[in-house]
Parts: structure tokens; sequence; C-alpha cells
């Protein structure tokens, strides 16, 4: 490096659920993130079928077809993808 000049590596924290075999644990921040989405608390959430049947829930909570309710459901499938690292 010329003049001393410094190479800066500034890591971001990326922080994913918790899988192991068929069981996972969603971070603190994924429950905050599905809980201010949804208004539900993703309660018991240990496998990808519990996820899907708690993301089934919420959205036939919020079903319909306004752009309202379409661009929900986007934000929870979105959400999801995030944390399966599909996002």
């Amino acid at each position: 490096m010329q003049n001393g000049a410094k190479i800066i590596v500034i890591q971001h924290r990326v922080t994913i659920m918790i899988r192991l075999g068929k069981n996972i644990r969603l971070t603190r921040r994924e429950v905050e993130r599905f809980t201010m989405i949804t208004g539900f608390v993703p309660a018991h959430v240990r496998t990808f079928d519990d996820l899907d049947a708690y993301i089934g829930q919420c959205k036939r909570h919020y079903w319909g077809v306004s752009t309202d309710t379409k661009f929900l459901h986007w934000l929870i499938d979105r959400e999801r993808s995030l944390c399966v690292g599909k996002g």
C-alpha cells in the first residue's frame, strides 16, 4: 500500500435462522420482523412445515385481492425467503 493507506473491511452482521436437519429456530430479529409484518408472533415454529403453516395462517387471516393484501402476502413470502437464505 502506498503512503501507509489501510484497507478497512466493514462486515455487516447478517443473522439467519438456525437449522439442524428438519429443525429450525428463528432468530429474535426474524421473530420481530414476522410479528411486525403480520401482527402474530410465530410461536412454536420449530420446522419448515411449522413456518409454512404459520405463514398460511397469516395469509388466510389477511385474505383478499386488494393491492394492499397482495403487497402484505409478498412481504410475508419475502421474509420467508430471507430466512431460508433465498432472498
